[in-house]
C-alpha cells in the first residue's frame, strides 16, 4: 500500500488542533509522514516551499477555507492531490471545489475506512502523475501525440524512454488503429537520430515489384517506365530512422531482401550491380503475431529474430479506457478548431455512450468519431446524436439484460454506474472521472436511484 513508505508525506490541514492532532496520529500509524497546518494560508505557504504527496483538508477554516486554499495550492502545485473534508451542511462548496480539480472528499464524522483508502488513492495517482510529468521532462517529445495516462500507456510511455536512445531494431506489435506509427515516432524523436529522416513505407500498400522499387531504388532502364535513376527508402532514410509499416504483408522473396539490408548494411538498386552502403536504424510494426506466422512458415524466422531485437506492444483502446476522457477531450478541441466550431463541451449522455463503446477500431475509430461528432454538432455541445450510429447502437446493448428482456434507459444507466463504482471500489471522484460527467452530477444521479 503507498501509506506504507515512509517517504510518503501527508500535509494534515485543520484549524481544530484535537481533530488535526487525531488525524495525525492515525496517518501515522499507517506509515504516514505528516506534516501539519493549521490554516488555509498555512497550507498555501506550506506547499510554497515543500513537496508534498497528497493534502488532507477541511473545508470549514477561520481565517483562509478549504476552498480558497485550495485554488491557491492547484495555481502552485497542478498535480498534487487534494482531500477534502467536510460536513454534510458544506457538501456543495466540496463538489463546488471538486469541479475545479480537487482530488476528492469526505463528510464528517470520517469513515477511517473510507479515508484510507482516500488517501492511497491519491497517492498511487500523484505518483503516477509525477512519473509522467518525469519521463516528459526528460523527453519531452514523448507525449506531443500519445496522449493518456492510464497504467498501460505509462508503462509504454516508459518503455519508449528506455528504448529511443539505443540503436536497436524494434518491433512494435498492436491491433490496428493503435498507434503504432506515433510510437516508431517517438522512438526516432527521442533517438539520437531524432534530427535525421525519418521515413515511412506501408509494406501493404504496394504490389512486391513496386515495394522492391520503393525500398531499395532502381537504375534508369530496370523496367519499363524507369527513365532515371531512383534512390531508394533506404537512402532516402540514412543516418536516420526507417519505418516499415505492416511489414508480415511482405513476401518471403522480399523478406530475404530485407534480412540482408539488416545483416550487411547494404543493398543494390533493381537493375544494378552497385552496392549502395546504408546507416538505417529500422523500426517495423506489424498486427499479426508473427511468431504464429513463423511457426505456419509464412514469415522467415531468421528475419522474426533480427527485427525482434525489442518487441513494444501497444495496448487497444479497450485496456485503456481510462484514457477515453482525455482523448475525446484532445481530439473534440483539435477538430472544433480545425472545422471553426464553437465547442463548450461534452454531454454526460455522450460521454456514457463513449466510454461503454468497445472500440474495435481503436483510438483511429475514436478520432474519427469525434471528427465526425464535431461536424454533426447542433449546439456548442458533443451530444451522442452526432456519433456515427455504430456507436449509438451500443445504447441498445446497454438497455437489454442477459436474458434479452429490455430494461429501461434508467436502469441501464444505473447498472453502469454502479458498475463504474463497484470497479473503483466506492470512489466517487474517479467513478466521475471515468464516466465522464461531473462529482455533482453523479451525486444527483445515485440520489436519483436511491443509492444516497
Amino acid at each position: 500500500m503507498a501509506g506504507e513508505n515512509k517517504q510518503t508525506s501527508v500535509l494534515v490541514v485543520d484549524d481544530d488542533q484535537v481533530h488535526r492532532y487525531m488525524l495525525c496520529s492515525m496517518l501515522t500509524d499507517w506509515g504516514y509522514r505528516t506534516i501539519e497546518a493549521d490554516d488555509g494560508s498555512t497550507a498555501v505557504t506550506a506547499v510554497e516551499n515543500h513537496s508534498y504527496d497528497a493534502v488532507l483538508m477541511d473545508i470549514r477554516m477561520a481565517r483562509m477555507d478549504g476552498h480558497e486554499a485550495f485554488l491557491r495550492i492547484q495555481a502552485i502545485a497542478p498535480a498534487l492531490p487534494v482531500i477534502l473534508m467536510t460536513a454534510y451542511s458544506t457538501v456543495e462548496s466540496a463538489v463546488e471545489t471538486i469541479q475545479q480539480g480537487a482530488h476528492d472528499y469526505l463528510t464528517k464524522p470520517l469513515d477511517f475506512d473510507r479515508l484510507r483508502l482516500a488517501l492511497e488513492r491519491a497517492v498511487d495517482h500523484h505518483q503516477v502523475v509525477s512519473q509522467k510529468q518525469q519521463v516528459k521532462k526528460n523527453k519531452p517529445d514523448l507525449e506531443t501525440r500519445l496522449i493518456g495516462s492510464s497504467p498501460p500507456m505509462m508503462d509504454l510511455l516508459e518503455m519508449i524512454s528506455y528504448v529511443a536512445p539505443t540503436e536497436a531494431t524494434v518491433l512494435i506489435s498492436g491491433e490496428s488503429g493503435t498507434g503504432k506509427e506515433l510510437v516508431a515516432e517517438a522512438l526516432h524523436v527521442n533517438s539520437e537520430r531524432g534530427n535525421k529522416p525519418f521515413v515511412k513505407v506501408n509494406c501493404a500498400a504496394l504490389a512486391e515489384s513496386l515495394l522492391e522499387s520503393e525500398l531499395f531504388g532502381h537504375e534508369r532502364g530496370a523496367f519499363t517506365g524507369a527513365e532515371t535513376r531512383r534512390e531508394g527508402k533506404f537512402v532516402q532514410a540514412d543516418g536516420g530512422t526507417l519505418f516499415l509499416d505492416e511489414i508480415g504483408e511482405t513476401s518471403k522473396a522480399m523478406q530475404v531482401k530485407l534480412l540482408r539490408v539488416l545483416q550487411e548494411h547494404e543493398l543494390q538498386r533493381v537493375g544494378g550491380e552497385e552496392t549502395v552502403r546504408v546507416d538505417v536504424r529500422i523500426i517495423a510494426a506489424t498486427n499479426r503475431d508473427l511468431e504464429e506466422e513463423v511457426k505456419k512458415n509464412h514469415f522467415r524466422e531468421d528475419l522474426y529474430y533480427r527485427l525482434n531485437v525489442v518487441m513494444i506492444v501497444v495496448p487497444p483502446l479497450r485496456e485503456r479506457g481510462d484514457d477515453i476522457g482525455e482523448l475525446v477531450t484532445y481530439f473534440a478541441g483539435k477538430f472544433a478548431e480545425k472545422n471553426r466550431r464553437d465547442f463548450e463541451g461534452i454531454t454526460a449522455e455522450c460521454m456514457d455512450l463513449l466510454n461503454s463503446y468497445p472500440w474495435p477500431g481503436n483510438v483511429r475509430e475514436l478520432e474519427n468519431a469525434i471528427e465526425r461528432g464535431i461536424i454533426l454538432m447542433r449546439g456548442m455541445e458533443l451530444t451522442e446524436k452526432s456519433l456515427p450510429l455504430t456507436i449509438q447502437k451500443q445504447i441498445e446493448k446497454l438497455t437489454k439484460q442477459t436474458d434479452n428482456q429490455p430494461v429501461s434507459l434508467f436502469e441501464a444507466e444505473k447498472q453502469l454506474i454502479l458498475k463504474t463504482l463497484d470497479k473503483t471500489s466506492g470512489n466517487k471522484s474517479e467513478a466521475s472521472r471515468r464516466l465522464g460527467i461531473t462529482p455533482k452530477t453523479l451525486l444527483n444521479k445515485l440520489k436519483k436511484y436511491g443509492e444516497m
